[in-house]
């Protein structure tokens, strides 16, 4: 493998884990939401990542990380007796966002770290590619 091609797959983790915290940050500003009925709450949503190894073996392309898609998360809403907020239904309940807040900052963690290893791999790639350079010029 190239060392061009590091640099490749770094670039396509660091994007995935983007993605990742851009979600993340998106969960943790709707936590609080609230709606008056099930079907407009605010669900948390987190992206889904698939490997492109076999894409790379058969045609020579990069391998990495891609993301797949953004799902939302099928935990249970939290209804809440409220009568009197403006936002109660019919039967005075509001319904609150499935979004934990410390898992989500679990994952933006997890997703900085994960952000940080691909820079510190981009960086090596450079380095070594810098002291190849440098032989050369022995």
């Amino acid at each position: 493998m190239s060392l061009y091609r590091v640099f490749d797959i770094a670039g396509t983790g660091m994007s995935a884990q983007s993605v990742r915290l851009n979600t993340t940050a998106s969960n943790v500003a709707n936590a609080d939401s609230v709606s008056s009925s099930v079907e407009t709450t605010y669900r948390a949503r987190h992206p889904v990542f698939a490997a492109e190894l076999s894409k790379a073996a058969a045609h020579q392309e990069s391998a990495g990380v891609r993301v797949v898609g953004i799902v939302e998360s099928e935990k249970p809403l939290t209804p809440e007796y409220a009568p009197n907020h403006p936002m109660a239904d019919d039967n005075g309940f509001i319904y609150k966002s499935n979004v934990n807040v410390i898992e989500e900052m679990t994952n933006m963690v997890s997703a900085n770290r994960s952000y940080q290893t691909n820079v510190r791999v981009a960086d090596m790639a450079k380095q070594m590619l810098n002291q190849t350079l440098r032989l050369g010029q022995s």
